[in-house]
C-alpha cells in the first residue's frame, strides 16, 4: 500500500513540475511581448528564434511562424529558423510550402542532411516523387550507410516502377535485410515485380517469421506465376481461410477467384473450378477483364458455360434480384 501511495506521490509531483515549467514558459513569452513592445527596446534574431520555438513547443503554431519569420531575416538564425519554418507547415500538412521551405536551406547548403530528409518526406506527401528520389539520391551520397534513407530511397524507387534498382539499393544492406521486415518484403516485392523466380524463396522466407495475409496471396500469386500451381493452390486456400472479414484485403472473393483460376489452369474442365468461380461471382467478383481471361485457358466444351458465367457478371443486380425473388 505504502508503495502504490509513493508511486501515486511521485507521479502528482512530475506532473507540477511539468505544469510548472509550462507556466514558466508563458510568463517568459509574456514578459519578452512586454520588452519587445517598448520603445526602443530591440530583440536579436536569437531571441526572436527562441520565441518562435517556445511558441512551437506549447503548440501555438500561428504564433511562432511569426517569431521565425523574424528570426529568418538574421543570417545567424536563417538555416534553423527555416528549417523550423518547414517543420511547423509539415505539422499543419501544408506539404508544399515545407518543401519550399528546405530546399531553401539546400541551395544555400547542398549537403544539408536534415533538411535533405525533411524535403524528401515532403515531395512524398505532396505525391512528387520524382522530387523525392532526387533528394534521397543526394543524402546517400552523404550517408550511404544509412539503411533507413536507403529503405525509403528504395520505398521511392519501387513506388515510381523502378524494380530493378530498388532492389540493388536495398541489397546495400545485408544486415536489414535479414533482421528488417519492411526491408525484407519491399525486396521480394521487387523481385515479384520484374518475375524474379527469387521471389518464392525470400517470400517464402518472410512468412516463416511473420503473419500477414496480403502477403501470403503476394506469395501464392508468384507460385502461381511461376507454374507451381500445387503449392499456389495451397496458399491460396490458407489466405482465404485467414481472410475472416468480408472487408479484409485481399477479399474473400478475390482469393476465390484464384483458387478457381488455378483449377482451372490445371485442369480446363474442372468442375471444382467453375464451382469456385460461381460462388465468387456469387460473392461479389465483378472483374469482367479477369474473367475473360479464362476463356483462353478453359477448353471448347466448356467455353459457353463461362461465357454464361461471364454474362451474368454484366447482368444489372435488380435484374438477378428480381429472377431470385420469382
Amino acid at each position: 500500500m505504502y508503495f502504490v501511495n509513493d508511486v501515486l506521490l511521485l507521479n502528482l509531483i512530475l506532473n507540477i513540475i511539468l505544469l510548472m515549467n509550462k507556466v514558466i514558459l508563458l510568463i517568459f513569452i509574456s514578459l519578452s511581448f512586454a520588452y519587445y513592445g517598448c520603445a526602443g527596446s530591440a530583440a536579436t534574431a536569437e531571441e526572436y528564434y527562441s520565441l518562435g520555438m517556445a511558441y512551437y513547443d506549447l503548440g501555438k503554431y500561428d504564433d511562432a511562424e511569426k517569431w521565425l519569420n523574424r528570426a529568418r531575416q538574421a543570417n545567424r538564425t536563417m538555416v534553423a529558423s527555416t528549417y523550423n519554418l518547414g517543420r511547423l507547415a509539415y505539422e499543419r500538412k501544408r506539404y508544399d510550402e515545407a518543401a519550399k521551405h528546405f530546399e531553401s536551406i539546400l541551395k544555400r547548403d547542398p549537403d544539408n542532411v536534415m533538411a535533405l530528409k525533411a524535403a524528401a518526406y515532403s515531395r512524398i506527401q505532396t505525391g512528387e516523387i520524382e522530387k523525392a528520389e532526387k533528394h534521397y539520391s543526394k543524402l546517400l551520397q552523404i550517408v550511404p550507410e544509412s539503411a533507413d534513407d536507403g529503405y525509403n530511397h528504395a520505398l521511392v524507387l519501387f513506388a515510381m516502377k523502378r524494380y530493378s534498382e530498388s532492389e540493388i539499393v536495398l541489397e546495400r544492406y545485408p544486415i536489414a535485410l535479414q533482421e528488417n521486415k519492411d526491408v525484407m518484403l519491399l525486396y521480394a516485392r521487387n523481385q515479384a515485380a520484374q518475375n524474379k523466380v527469387e521471389a518464392i524463396d525470400s517470400f517464402s522466407t518472410w512468412l516463416e517469421n511473420h503473419t500477414d495475409n496480403k502477403v501470403r496471396y503476394e506469395y501464392a500469386k508468384t507460385l502461381e506465376h511461376h507454374e507451381l500451381y500445387a503449392r499456389a493452390l495451397e496458399e491460396y486456400r490458407k489466405a482465404f481461410s485467414d481472410a475472416a472479414a468480408a472487408s479484409a484485403d485481399p477479399k474473400r472473393y478475390e482469393i476465390r477467384f484464384a483458387i478457381a483460376r488455378v483449377l482451372l489452369i490445371a485442369d480446363s474442365a474442372s468442375q471444382e473450378g467453375f464451382t469456385e468461380l460461381e460462388t465468387a461471382i456469387t460473392e461479389g467478383f465483378n472483374d469482367i477483364a479477369e474473367a475473360e481471361k479464362l476463356l483462353t485457358i478453359v477448353n471448347a466444351a466448356n467455353r459457353e458455360r463461362l461465357r454464361a458465367i461471364i454474362n451474368n457478371i454484366r447482368r444489372p443486380e435488380s435484374e438477378i434480384e428480381s429472377e431470385t425473388n420469382s
